[in-house]
């Protein structure tokens, strides 16, 4: 049986408090497993961002519990959560946030200067940074700078610098949202095969076909969890009319 790498318990989170309190997220509760593949769905202001931060460790729950391959994350410190962060979780952002000014395998390095990887040599931390580009088909564009690449290609280096550090949970944000079909369409055969290697994937997607490359399918809507069920299968529908909703009430 897969162990839990992810599990929240009746997790919360208030932004403000009395009158203007926002309730960004009402006792969610949901685990991931080991080597799933989960997408998370739902309308602008559903509670998918919020929750993205809080299981990156980026922020910290109001209430409820946040069990990182069972450590207790919720009540960090934010020098801890940074630790965590760095050690057990790679990011892939919609925007890829790579530095202008370094080559795509410098780029990549970045999260080797912050961990364990210290005491290697610079040659050392190096050669796994060109190692996990061409892990990602990037071999040939280790010198380039990300002006000198694709949208396409500088979601790769992103992808290959998520995943330097060995993390064992990857995080993707809308990964496909600054890219055209055939790109976007690229860089999920990308997160597939990395699914099917084994890597533990939770993505953020606003777009149904991205989202049926996922195992598992949880949607949001008002802070909570409506629906999670295996696959795309019949979230159309609620996409459908949680967006109309809300189209409505404008």
């Amino acid at each position: 049986m897969a162990r839990k790498l992810i599990e929240v318990r009746e997790l919360s989170k208030v932004y403000g408090q009395g009158g203007i309190a926002v309730h960004a997220l009402r006792e969610v509760s949901a685990s991931v497993e080991e080597g799933e593949f989960v997408a998370v769905m739902g309308p602008s202001g559903s509670g998918k961002s919020t929750l993205m931060n809080i299981l990156g460790c980026l922020d910290r729950p109001t209430s409820g519990s946040y069990l990182l391959d069972g450590q207790d994350v919720s009540k960090l410190s934010k020098d801890q959560l940074a630790g965590v962060r760095n050690r057990q979780i790679g990011f892939v952002f919609q925007s890829y946030n790579l530095l202008p000014r370094l080559t795509a395998a410098r780029n990549v390095m970045v999260p080797l200067l912050y961990n364990g990887s210290r005491q290697k040599t610079d040659a050392e931390r190096y050669q796994r940074a060109v190692e996990a580009l061409e892990s990602v088909g990037l071999g040939d564009r280790i010198h380039h700078r990300p002006n000198e690449l694709s949208g396409g290609q500088q979601q790769r280096v992103a992808i290959a610098r998520a995943l330097v550090n060995e993390p064992s949970i990857l995080l993707a944000d809308e990964p496909t949202g600054n890219l055209d079909t055939r790109a976007g369409q690229e860089i999920m055969g990308l997160l597939d095969e990395l699914s099917a290697g084994g890597a533990t994937i939770v993505m953020v997607t606003h777009e149904l076909d991205i989202a049926e490359h996922a195992q598992r399918v949880i949607y949001l809507l008002d802070g909570r969890i409506v629906s999670d069920r295996l696959h795309a299968t019949g979230i159309a529908d609620l996409h459908a009319q949680t967006n109309g909703e809300q189209e409505q009430g404008r």
